[in-house]
């Protein structure tokens, strides 16, 4: 009987112990299975994230700091975080300065050019220039240049073809507009002196302009040449007692040397008037433009539409300001000997951002 209850007992405990095999045997399976289809799908998942997760690069080559054109700066990298594109999480940003020093400028580009970002951005006349007969692959784009087509920098504003697009930062407008200003205003003024960098593409092209329009309003145009931000004082004390007030156009060398222009105007209170509102905003007296800053956004949403939708930026259309307005300093016309009237106030149409108290 013991005996017997024994046998038992060991067959009971191998068809237990066989019974236990079988169960893990196909609980493994399933866990296997189960593992196999979890790693497909996170690697599904993060294929997904992959692409949605991708960082893109970008270079900026700027001629030269200043007010304004770090103001362009500031505003396409806004535009390009408003896009989803952040810098530090999903953007690398290479930003070169050549100091308007016209060896470095072709350097970065050729540097740029050799690093192959997804999009690089010239600001100004020099850089983009640069940019373009370096680069013929990656999308470039360009800001605060004045005349694309005379620049060599696309054949055509409406169909710029290549790989190349982006926005000036003039509109002839702005120089009708600001000659007929001051006819209006300063009928003393009979002539205006010009300080300049012939060797700059857009001042020359800005320069004549300007002397059209002063020509029809019977106001004498007197150029003081420069070839450097250092030399811009001493063209400004040349003008003194040949000149009955100070003009300026976007030109990098001598926006660069405008305080030198700002302090002889003051003492010899003669009005300055300037093509860019960040020289306004620094003293002179009068602009017709625009924020820097919203010109740089609308390039940075041409990136935006390049990078992240595909675009190909020889099919899109360059980019000119249209929304001008005369901007005045009126706490720099004390220093001028300027009376602010009304007449001038009216011609405002934005007064609470473009008078500036």
């Amino acid at each position: 009987m013991k005996k017997t209850s024994w046998y038992a007992l060991v067959l009971s405990a191998v068809l237990l112990i066989a019974g236990c095999g079988s169960k893990n045997e196909n609980t493994g399976t399933n866990a296997n299975a189960n593992s196999g289809a979890s790693e497909q799908t996170e690697n599904a998942a993060s294929g997904t994230n992959a692409a949605d997760a991708k960082t893109y690069s970008i270079a900026i080559s700027q001629i030269v700091e200043h007010p304004s054109l770090d103001a362009t700066r500031e505003g396409f990298l806004a535009a390009l975080k408003d896009g989803g594109l952040v810098e530090g999480e999903n953007l690398k940003v290479d930003y070169q300065n050549a100091q308007n020093d016209q060896t470095n400028n072709t350097t970065i580009a050729q540097k740029i050019a050799s690093d192959k970002p997804d999009l690089a951005l010239g600001i100004a006349t020099p850089s983009a220039q640069a940019l373009v007969k370096n680069m013929t692959d990656s999308p470039v784009l360009f800001a605060a240049v004045t005349d694309p087509v005379a620049s060599k920098i696309v054949d055509n504003l409406d169909q710029p073809g290549g790989n190349v697009t982006g926005a000036s930062d003039t509109n002839p407008e702005a120089t009708t507009k600001l000659v007929g200003f001051i006819a209006d205003n300063f009928p003393n003024v009979k002539k205006v002196g010009l300080i300049i960098n012939e060797g700059e593409t857009n001042a020359v092209i800005m320069a004549k302009k300007a002397e059209e329009e002063f020509g029809k309003k019977g106001i004498e145009l007197v150029k003081a040449a420069v070839t450097n931000t250092s030399e811009v004082q001493q063209a400004a004390e040349s003008l003194i007692g040949r000149v009955d007030a100070f003009y300026i156009t976007l030109d990098n060398v001598v926006v660069t040397g405008a305080d030198a222009i700002l302090k002889i105007a003051k003492k010899e209170k003669l009005p300055f008037f300037s093509s860019d509102r960040d020289t306004v905003e620094k003293g002179a007296f009068a602009t017709v433009g625009f924020k820097y800053y919203d010109h740089g956004y609308q390039v940075g949403q041409m990136a935006v539409d390049v990078l992240k939708n595909g675009k190909n930026p020889g099919e899109m259309k360059v980019m000119m300001q249209e929304k001008l307005d005369l901007i005045i300093n009126a706490k720099a016309a004390a220093d001028y000997g300027i009376e602010l009237t009304d007449a001038m106030k009216s011609a405002v149409a934005d007064p609470a951002e473009n008078l500036i108290q």
